[in-house]
């Protein structure tokens, strides 16, 4: 199967919950010196304002969350745990921060190199199920955070069409706050989801 076109910013200008169950099976594709690695968007997570306690725009405009409140369309790359970065795609328009996070991928192109930066994933399928060893994987550093999904190194693009059959919606999953709101959508039966 071949990726289609980049997806244009006006597809995440919309509700956060939308975006990201429509964000299953399109393809994040990232290009480095190293190569270019691509995967199937498998499972997704929505997180919706500052009234959403586990969004980070609960605490307001920081110089972290700064682009959260900016336009649709642009990559919000995190670090956590003081080790992982996480990669996100801003929705709504500005001023309304919200963001759908990409939890895993299902590998397509570039698997060699993924192999090459995940040295101790044992099986294929642990080498993106997360969104911290997705964005291992593919070499996603906060150095693209604010960046368009546009125009950039770091695209997402139209690739395979996932019927609301073999859609399931559930909790989040990983955090302590509204962890109880169904804003998490996966692939059913896909082995690249994470685990919860």
């Amino acid at each position: 199967m071949k990726p289609g076109r980049i997806v244009p910013a006006s597809f995440y200008a919309r509700d956060t919950e939308l975006v990201a169950r429509e964000m299953l099976g399109m393809l994040l594709q990232y290009r480095t010196e190293r190569g270019t690695a691509s995967g199937m968007i498998v499972e997704t997570e929505a997180y919706v304002g500052e009234h959403d306690a586990a969004c980070h725009a609960a605490a307001g405009l920081t110089t972290r969350t700064a682009p959260l409140y900016e336009r649709a369309g642009i990559a919000y790359v995190y670090f956590i745990y003081g080790m992982y970065w996480c990669f996100n795609a801003v929705t709504r328009p500005s001023g309304q921060p919200s963001a759908a996070l990409v939890r895993a991928i299902e590998p397509v192109e570039g698997i060699d190199l993924m192999r090459r930066r995940r040295p101790h994933a044992r099986r294929d399928r642990d080498l993106t199920n997360g969104p911290g060893k997705l964005c291992m994987a593919l070499g996603i550093t906060g150095g693209v955070n604010g960046q368009s999904l546009q125009r950039g190194s770091l695209v997402i693009r139209d690739y395979a069409a996932i019927s609301d059959s073999a859609v399931a919606v559930t909790p989040r999953i990983g955090i302590r706050h509204a962890a109880d709101w169904p804003l998490r959508w996966l692939v059913r039966d896909n082995e690249f989801v994470s685990r919860g």
